[in-house]
């Protein structure tokens, strides 16, 4: 009989040990799966901010950022066009200038030292006159002008330009131009 009592008390030693052991585990296992589900949400956070990093204010029709290349690809394009053909373009530039009166129109800088005449289609949207230095992003479409007289004094007014350099304009100018339907302002 001694036998069974000191197996029942072995047993119910180890049947406590395997439930302080199993209480031991099941609470380090919650430890664990805390540590995970905040390891987890961290990076969710983390990964849903990463794209706030680049907001754009948006003029025209709605466009997006994607697909839009370097003005230096644009300048190759502007070579291969001839007067009068225009292409579907989508590019992202520096703006150089804009008209002061209202924002009709804006220039943007090609590597070359050339610019692109922007305006905007149907005058049916304007972007601030304060974004000069800034990048954006614009849709429309890519051709060659030749701008008369009046009209290139008409933008050097508006560019705020003096009497004596609008009187200095006398004859026409080809230009890259662009019809845009829509623009991001890199904020």
């Amino acid at each position: 009989m001694s036998d069974k009592i000191t197996y029942y008390s072995w047993y119910k030693k180890q049947k406590l040990f395997l439930k302080v052991l199993s209480l031991r585990f099941n609470l380090y296992n919650l430890y664990v799966v805390k540590k995970i589900t905040l390891l987890v949400m961290a990076l969710v956070i983390v990964s849903s901010c990463k794209g706030q990093n680049d907001s754009y204010a948006s003029f025209g029709e709605e466009i997006s950022v994607d697909d839009a290349v370097s003005i230096s690809v644009a300048s190759e394009k502007y070579q291969s066009i001839k007067m009068g053909d225009s292409i579907d373009y989508k590019l992202t530039a520096t703006v150089n200038e804009v008209c002061q009166a209202k924002g009709c129109w804006m220039t943007l800088n090609m590597d070359d030292g050339n610019e692109i005449m922007v305006k905007f289609k149907d005058y049916g949207f304007f972007v601030p006159k304060d974004i000069s230095g800034k990048e954006v992003i614009i849709q429309g479409k890519a051709f060659i002008n030749e701008v008369p007289v009046d009209e290139l004094r008409h933008y050097a007014e508006d560019a705020g330009k003096s009497e004596e350099e609008i009187a200095q304009i006398t004859s026409p100018k080809k230009t890259y131009s662009f019809e845009a339907e829509g623009v991001l302002l890199k904020q």
